[in-house]
């Protein structure tokens, strides 16, 4: 899959303009990228299109127009574009109350390395996570991870052959799944793969 390159974005001013729209258009795509997990587990499943979104967005709230910051986001953000053989995802760990969600994540210790997904007739594929940097602690857990799911040639000619696709999490503190997840986003996320 092509990666984001610094000709291919639009400029702060360009962006301004067509920002609203863009950015409309977006949350649309995002709708069948979205997975909930329970109450309190989402996955957004990333491409080039929410990624470009978070540069551009990222540029502008940090009014950045210089070729160093640019190419420093770009070296941020590209590598959570899936790259043709897998799915990337953003993990969020969600609880309104601050005291709820501390007692949780300080339970939820290891849950990135336990969401999974599963194409219909082979073994779960379970995710690598936060290859940029570590999120967990001896105490708890982050709210927010970055995962992988790397599938074989054999389960990506599947999924677009039309199999159904699984998809959860399996922690000794919350467990989760939707199986199959829904026609929507299984369309969605076969389109990652090359």
């Amino acid at each position: 899959m092509p990666k984001i390159t610094r000709e291919s974005l639009m400029t702060l001013e360009t962006y301004a303009k067509s920002r609203k729209d863009f950015r409309a258009k977006v949350l649309e795509h995002k709708k069948p990228r979205s997975v909930h997990l329970g109450e309190h587990v989402t996955l957004l499943f990333e491409d080039e299109l929410t990624i470009r979104y978070q540069i551009q967005e990222m540029l502008r709230i940090e009014k950045t127009f210089e070729e160093s910051g640019i190419q420093d986001e770009l070296e941020a953000y590209n590598p959570l574009v899936p790259d043709g053989r897998n799915f990337k995802a953003t993990m969020l760990i969600e609880y309104e109350d601050i005291e709820e969600r501390r007692v949780a994540l300080a339970k939820m210790k290891g849950i990135e390395d336990r969401l999974w997904v599963q194409v219909e007739g082979c073994a779960k594929v379970f995710a690598i996570a936060d290859e940029d940097l570590e999120r967990e602690n001896e105490q708890k857990t982050s709210s927010v991870h970055f995962v992988r799911f790397e599938l074989t040639d054999e389960m990506a000619a599947s999924l677009k052959y039309g199999v159904s696709l699984s998809i959860g999490v399996d922690h000794p503190e919350y467990r989760a799944s939707q199986e199959p997840v829904a026609p929507a986003t299984r369309a969605a996320l076969v389109k990652d793969l090359a």
